[in-house]
């Protein structure tokens, strides 16, 4: 069985607050251990791998120009 981490050790790894990782709990966007209702929260290491991937984008290139205008010269 992986080694489960509380909820102050997965918020650390992160690098986000508890109410941070809460809400993303309670919204499903992380998979959680919680073995009786009301009781402790656990993260795996996989879950917290996962929800990594879900919130890393990729970069988008800059977009040049909107218009066809060419921009005006500089100046003085």
């Amino acid at each position: 069985m992986e080694k489960l981490i509380t909820r102050k050790e997965a918020a650390e790894i992160l690098g986000i607050s508890i109410a941070t990782l809460d809400a993303a709990r309670n919204n499903g966007l992380i998979s959680y251990v919680q073995y009786v209702q009301n009781g402790c929260v656990y993260f795996t290491a996989a879950g917290l791998q996962e929800y990594i991937a879900k919130c890393t984008h990729r970069a988008k290139p800059v977009e040049r120009s909107a218009t066809y205008r060419k921009p005006r010269s500089g100046r003085s």
